[in-house]
């Protein structure tokens, strides 16, 4: 029997549905929407309530986050030392660490106050790009706050640690030789670990819980506020979660069952900790009826190169700017070539994060054998990130029916490091192509990354539509799109990336019942000031979210 059904009212409801753009009204039963119009047209279907609590305010489709990771809400379990001000998921300010000293002067009372001598101190999103000299945090800076206790600081990328001489030994680093295991000029170990391979002896000697070892449901719901506080519905879990693990899962399920549970995550299958095919293939299976409305399965992540700012992303000539140095594959060309192969021969979306020119041609050319082999229609197979793609890499994007979701926001926080630094005036224009790839007719969004920075579609937005740096430089001014497809972006394209377009991204009849409330129409303010459009909440599957 069909529930009763609720009519909301808005000063305007913006529907990113071209055939009916914008209405007042909008009919929804059991969480989905049967009718959006006026208030007679909704009425029509039959007895309602109005709720016309937004009658002041401007609903758009729920925002959708389409790469994020899940550990965004474990990582509040430890201190934050990030270059970037950030807001908790109990809406704490957390003011940017912009030197080593400040990062080691903040460490260490955090580490006089634990009180068992042998837990590691973790803490997260280092950024020594932000810093006016900028240089790696070492591990004797980090011994200045502890030589007995294991002290692991991750980089904002991800994709690079920061350790103490007490973690060095742990993991026996000195007979560690793996790419991205630093040394000095004496050949002396500087504590800076580089990308997977570098990354992994650490953190299983001293801090597994980074990789979901102890999960706890407040991990996820601190996820969930955080993204329901800047207006996300849906959000991606992009790859490193471990879901495959009975424990993991099971506080994941518990969590997201919760009625009151705030957004929707759409999970990728973990490709970058997994390291074979065929286990990852199991894990996939084994998976596929785990979900429930709230924890969606969807795409298997890889991992080919590391990041640009950490100069880590695999490039094309001429390589980085002014070092001629060219990163480090966390996956080979051919091991991307076969675990594409194999995930799309099994029927399988693949996200592969591409930071850099040549890794992205390598996933490209892997999708191309992939169909050549197996032809098959709407994989939506995707590149997470893309930040160096250019017009030949797009027409072949398009060609072979391969999406992106681009790191707009990279443009404002690194944009100036990247024009100055990493690949120089030129190559930075092209960042992140979003204008670009819409004309081609490649399938786009962008995203935050987070914890790389601060979860924010409306910011994502506006990066896409301004394509401003912190210091005001515009890059590639004509790739600006318009605050139109900055909306899409976040909305209808994420959806089709993630394969959830059937159900959300625009509000129109048959779709989720998902909405985010503005203060004002982000349609009728100026591009610069799309940032600034205040967020009021978020309507999941037709229940208004209480945080």
């Amino acid at each position: 029997m069909a529930g009763p059904m609720t009519i909301f009212a808005a000063k305007k409801i913006v529907t990113l549905n071209h055939a009916q753009p914008e209405v007042t009204h909008v009919a929804v039963r059991d969480g989905w929407i049967l009718e959006a119009g006026s208030l007679d047209e909704c009425a029509a279907w039959g007895p309602y309530t109005l709720d016309d609590r937004y009658a002041d305010a401007v609903l758009i489709p729920g925002l959708i986050e389409s790469h994020a990771h899940q550990y965004e809400g474990q990582n509040w379990d430890y201190p934050y030392v990030g270059a970037i001000d950030r807001f908790g998921p109990d809406g704490k300010r957390w003011p940017a660490l912009r030197s080593v000293a400040a990062v080691v002067a903040a460490l260490q009372p955090i580490e006089r106050s634990m009180a068992d001598p042998n837990q590691t101190m973790i803490a997260w999103n280092a950024d020594p790009s932000f810093y006016s000299t900028p240089a790696p945090i070492t591990c004797h800076d980090l011994d200045q706050v502890s030589t007995t206790r294991p002290i692991v600081v991750t980089n904002a990328s991800g994709h690079i640690l920061y350790v103490n001489s007490k973690v060095l030994q742990m993991a026996n680093y000195a007979a560690n030789h793996a790419p991205g295991v630093m040394r000095d000029a004496n050949g002396e170990l500087t504590g800076e670990l580089q990308e997977t391979a570098a990354m992994v002896p650490a953190v299983l000697a001293a801090a597994p819980q980074i990789l979901g070892a102890k999960p706890s449901p407040n991990h996820f719901w601190n996820y969930g506020r955080v993204c329901a506080l800047r207006g996300v519905t849906t959000v991606n879990d992009g790859g490193l979660g471990a879901y495959h693990d009975p424990l993991f899962l099971g506080v994941a399920q518990v969590a997201t069952a919760d009625p009151a549970f705030p957004v929707r995550i759409v999970a990728h299958h973990n490709g970058i900790t997994v390291v074979k095919a065929e286990e990852i293939l199991a894990n996939v299976a084994a998976l596929g009826d785990k979900g429930n409305d709230k924890l969606i399965f969807q795409a298997v992540k890889f991992t080919a190169d590391g990041s640009i700012q950490g100069f880590t992303a695999r490039l094309r000539p001429p390589y980085y700017y002014k070092t001629g140095a060219n990163g480090i594959w966390n996956r080979s060309p051919e091991e991307i070539t076969a675990l594409v192969g194999a995930m799309h021969a099994a029927g399988y979306q693949v996200a592969c994060h591409c930071n850099g020119d040549q890794a992205a041609e390598a996933f490209i050319d892997a999708v191309a054998a992939a169909q050549a082999a197996k032809p098959r229609f709407d994989h939506r197979h995707f590149i997470v990130h893309g930040q160096m793609l250019d017009e030949a890499l797009l027409r072949r994007m398009a060609a072979l029916g391969i999406g992106a979701t681009m790191f707009a926001n990279h443009l404002y926080y690194w944009g100036d490091f990247h024009y100055s630094q990493t690949v120089g005036p030129s190559r930075s224009q092209g960042f992140s192509p979003l204008a670009t790839a819409m004309r081609l007719g490649v399938g786009v969004s962008t995203h935050s990354d987070t914890p790389v920075s601060p979860i924010d579609p409306l910011f994502s937005a506006w990066c896409a539509a301004n394509r401003v740096t912190s210091s005001g430089r515009i890059l590639g001014a004509d790739e600006r799109v318009s605050v139109l497809d900055a909306l899409k972006l976040v909305t209808i394209n994420a959806a089709w990336l993630l394969h959830r377009d059937h159900e959300i991204g625009s509000i129109q009849v048959g779709k989720r019942a998902d909405f985010t409330v503005l203060g004002a129409d982000p349609l009728a303010v100026p591009a610069e000031e799309l940032k600034d459009v205040p967020v009021l909440g978020t309507v999941l599957s037709g229940w208004p979210v209480v945080l």
